[in-house]
């Protein structure tokens, strides 16, 4: 019998990949705590960026993404491998940080344009990277395993990136703000663990598939006979919904903590390291609920609980605060980034789970384009308590969606239950 797929493969295989994968997850997320969490810092202390650039650092890299993933998706349709895709994808997007060290190289005017257009193209191959390693993955762990794999994965990586951050944090403390030195350091660092990164994801064992050829030609850039899945199409619309209210908040937050409350690359680490502590805690705590209680379930309550850090943090500008109500947004950080992940598995399959994620990643795209945006237009028309306000009320509307949901994935699954049993009947 021809073996297909990750559930005919030997358990040592398994586990030999999941071995793998928390290793090159280990050195991804190095590479993040490094780098991408002090991007706004480096852009409004050293290089003077204004409200609008840092709100393009969080939107812009979204909006190249999007015509990354389209072409990605379009590379992707038929693909035998994708470990070696993958592996290109997350070397060339290393890359950029090299790239950023010459920054200050160039005239003062144009660095901080500068640094924002490579924070944005810098997504293009991590668009690819994104795309082709949820693809991959999905396809090598077991629906079996998912949930407590992934939990006690992210549990793993969540501590490794605390202990960086700090490190980090104590590291940006002994210069100034406006130093330059530090940065350059920590992009060059982050390029060489991006190295460590691709070495072990190529470790992974990968089963070579065979892909039916297709007699049509893909019609246009998104699949659109994904959206004829009703799980899916369902799925999607609450993710969207909820993405928007969650990613408008995302430049604020850092507006917020530097200019307003006048955070240090200390305190940033901390508000990092608070948050990262509350996700170690409740990591394995989400994934055994989401085995008791679904996926869809869950993320009702998860939605509920991001709704509160907007509004919590415009409440005082004290440092010690700030840490405080970081570390309880981590309690739900955890199972938002966890169980999203796990129902967009659910919601596919391996014959069709790369032109889904493609779509689902385009159009979440588009979203992570517009939603800063809307944060920063808001900010600079109104205030910053009125856009952090929106974005906590628009977070607990999203539990409705997620409501409806579940509702519908509890039917469908008892009438699939009922169907089966009258099979075997």
């Amino acid at each position: 019998m021809k073996e297909d797929g990750c559930m005919n493969q030997p358990e040592k295989i398994n586990r030999l990949n999941e071995r793998n994968s928390i290793k090159n997850g280990i050195a991804s997320t190095i590479v993040m705590n490094v780098s991408n969490n002090y991007f706004s810092l480096f852009a409004i202390g050293v290089l003077g960026a204004t409200n609008y650039q840092v709100g393009l650092i969080n939107s812009l890299p979204q909006f190249i993404g999007m015509f990354a993933m389209i072409v990605c998706s379009m590379m992707m349709n038929g693909m035998q491998e994708k470990k070696r895709f993958t592996g290109y994808s997350i070397f060339f997007t290393r890359l950029f940080l090299v790239f950023m060290f010459f920054i200050l190289y160039i005239p003062s005017d144009f660095q901080s344009w500068a640094f924002v257009i490579l924070v944005g193209f810098m997504n293009f191959p991590g668009a690819f990277s994104n795309l082709s390693w949820q693809s991959f993955i999905g396809d090598l762990i077991p629906d079996h395993r998912r949930s407590s794999f992934f939990s006690d994965r992210n549990r793993v990586l969540t501590i490794v990136g605390m202990i960086t951050t700090f490190i980090i944090g104590v590291i940006l403390q002994q210069f100034d703000k406006s130093n330059s030195l530090p940065y350059k350091i920590l992009f060059l660092g982050a390029f060489i663990f991006g190295i460590i990164e691709v070495y072990y994801l190529n470790k992974h064992i990968e089963p070579k598939r065979t892909v039916e050829k297709r007699t049509k030609k893909v019609q246009g850039f998104i699949d659109w006979s994904a959206f004829k899945d009703k799980p899916f199409a369902y799925f999607l619309i609450c993710s969207l919904f909820f993405n928007f209210a969650w990613q408008m908040a995302w430049s604020l937050f850092s507006i917020y903590q530097i200019k307003e409350a006048h955070a240090t690359g200390l305190w940033i680490s901390l508000f990092t390291v608070a948050n990262q502590i509350a996700q170690i805690a409740s990591y394995r705590w989400w994934g055994k609920m989401a085995d008791k209680h679904s996926n869809a379930k869950m993320l009702i309550f998860a939605a509920l609980g991001m709704a509160s850090a907007p509004i919590l943090t415009i409440l005082s500008d004290n440092l010690i605060y700030l840490v405080l109500v970081n570390a309880s947004s981590g309690l739900f950080v955890s199972g938002t980034v966890l169980i999203l992940f796990n129902q967009l598995l659910e919601v596919t399959n391996e014959h069709n789970r790369g032109a889904y994620i493609a779509n689902y990643n385009i159009l979440l795209a588009i979203i992570g384009f517009i939603a800063p945006q809307f944060g920063v237009f808001l900010l600079e028309s109104t205030s910053m308590d009125l856009a952090m306000t929106l974005s906590s009320i628009l977070r607990a509307a999203s539990a409705i969606p997620f409501f409806i949901l579940y509702s519908y994935m509890k039917k469908n699954k008892l009438i699939t239950h009922l169907l089966s049993k009258s099979s075997t009947n």
